[in-house]
């Protein structure tokens, strides 16, 4: 059966369906907010021409953990290594 072209006959079949659209979606923006938010931390590092392992280059590009995102985010704007960067882990 092609989900794509079938139309759910219930009421709470349409709802769960439609409310279960809606929660992916918001999972996949927020997917994509923090991966773009650890592009960021890692593209001002580089700008700043501040080397960070790539062990923890790594650990920042996987972290989706926005409260951990914001901190490095603010910190890469003002560190003088990665040593530091390493002292804002929440």
């Amino acid at each position: 059966m092609n989900t794509k072209t079938y139309e759910y006959l219930s009421d709470w079949a349409r709802e769960n369906f439609a409310k279960g659209r809606t929660e992916g979606r918001a999972e996949a923006q927020a997917e994509g907010k923090a991966e773009a938010m650890a592009e960021a931390v890692v593209t001002v590092l580089d700008a700043r021409d501040i080397q960070v392992p790539d062990e923890f280059k790594d650990k920042i590009l996987v972290c989706r953990d926005f409260d951990r995102l914001n901190a490095w985010i603010a910190a890469a704007a003002t560190i003088e290594s990665s040593d530091a960067l390493l002292d804002e882990e929440l």
